[in-house]
Order: C-alpha cells, then structure tokens, then sequence
C-alpha cells in the first residue's frame, strides 16, 4: 500500500471548514505526501492561512470556478491525487480504503457516485456516504472526493472544456468521468462506505448535509437546470450511461 498521494483542497466560501478537512487529512491511516491549497478568490470571506503552514498554497485574484483545482492538480508529483469539495470532511480510513478498492478495481474514485435514470439530470440514484454501500458500486458521475491516479489527468484535459457561464460552476465531474471513460476505458466507483465504520466513508454524513446545503451550495445558488445543461453537454460528447 506504499503509493504516494497528494490531496487537493479548495477555498471559496467556507473559511469555517479548513480546520476541520485538515484535522481530517491529519487523522488520516495513509499519509498524504502533500497537501496543496487552491483558492478561488471571489469573496471577501478571510481565511485562515496559519492552518495551511505545511501545505502548497495559491491564491487567484479570480473565481475560475471548479474546474481549476484539477488544472492545479497537474502540479502533483505523486502517484495518486485526491480532490476535496470544501463541504466534504473524509473520515480517517479514507485513503486507505480508495487505495484498497484502487487495488481490488481501476477506476476514477468518488464518495458521492450518482447513476442517472434520465438524461435530464432528474431523476437518479446516489451511493456513498448519502445511501451506503457495503461493496464497491460502480455509478454514471460523482464528486465530494475524486480519487485517482495523476496520470489520468492527461485524459480529463484532453478535451479542453469550453467553460461557459453557467458551466463554470458545474460539469467537472461528469466531465471527468466522460473523459476516463472514453479514453482509458474506466468506470467511475464508489468505495466501500460499511454502516458499521464511517471512518472508511468519504464524507461525513452529518457533516455533509449541514455544508452541503448552506448559503454557499451550488445546489442552493443555481438553477438545477445548470446541472442538466452540463450533463445534455457531456452526453452530446458521447458520455455513455449505465442505463443508456
């Protein structure tokens, strides 16, 4: 289990999380080898920076939206990269149980996979810490945490998103799971999250629900329709549902 992993956090709205992912990364059974902070600077909420002594940190004097955390990722040196949302708070095995699962089943690593029954963004199923799964579930997207090898990187820039106003705030997880999909033939998956141990789960559940659906959620802010917008756009590239 000796693989190297840098983790990726992001600052936006919820200067009142970063304690709380840190004391999560630090409880961690596998050490991260690094710990980079990217910050989209469209607020006037004030950070902490003293938490982030050990950590790589950047601050843009912009709002690229989600997806630049994964053009930052490309900084990594690590064999393994793992991509925090700022609501998500992993319990202390979580490394240990997407280098497990890695090893058990290549795939792009996600704690809140989602399976469309629809091609409107609708009606679908969700697995992870929001519905648990006692063994490995492969699903259509997900996010919360992504997981997956630094080379695969090359796969989700491979196709350069043309990043709209609305998109700019949705669509990097289905377009991440497009592009493993359509170049290096792997599914997206949701690890193990046992009724019996949260601390394996990507996200904590009590925790995720009170961020999750605070003022700054983009769930909150935005039409539900930008989220369908990016999902017609990823199925329109050739994305390829479970139930397609």
């Amino acid at each position: 289990m000796n693989k190297s992993i840098t983790i990726i956090l992001n600052g936006y709205r919820r200067p009142h999380t970063l304690a709380a992912q840190i004391q999560a990364i630090k409880k961690q059974t596998v050490a991260p080898e690094c710990v980079m902070f990217w910050q989209n600077k469209d607020s006037d909420e004030k950070f902490d920076y003293s938490q982030l002594n050990s950590c790589l940190v950047t601050v843009s004097n912009a709002n690229f939206g989600v997806w630049a955390r994964f053009a930052y990722a490309l900084n990594a040196t690590t064999d393994y990269v793992c991509v925090f949302d700022d609501d998500t708070i992993p319990g202390s095995k979580w490394l240990e149980n997407c280098i497990s699962t890695m090893e058990k089943r290549e795939g792009l690593l996600v704690a809140n996979g989602i399976t469309f029954l629809d091609e409107d963004y609708v009606k679908y199923d969700r697995y992870g810490w929001v519905n648990p799964n006692e063994d490995i579930v492969q699903t259509d997207t997900g996010g919360h945490s992504w997981f997956f090898k630094r080379e695969w990187l090359g796969a989700f820039w491979r196709e350069a998103p043309l990043v709209t106003d609305k998109l700019r705030i949705s669509g990097e997880d289905m377009h991440f799971s497009y592009a493993v999909q359509k170049y290096l033939d792997l599914p997206t998956l949701v690890p193990p999250h046992p009724k019996g141990d949260l601390e394996m789960w990507g996200s904590n559940p009590e925790l995720a629900f009170k961020y999750g659906v605070d003022k700054n959620a983009i769930s909150v802010n935005y039409h539900t329709s930008h989220f369908g917008e990016a999902l017609k756009s990823t199925l329109n590239k050739g994305f390829k549902l479970l139930n397609g």
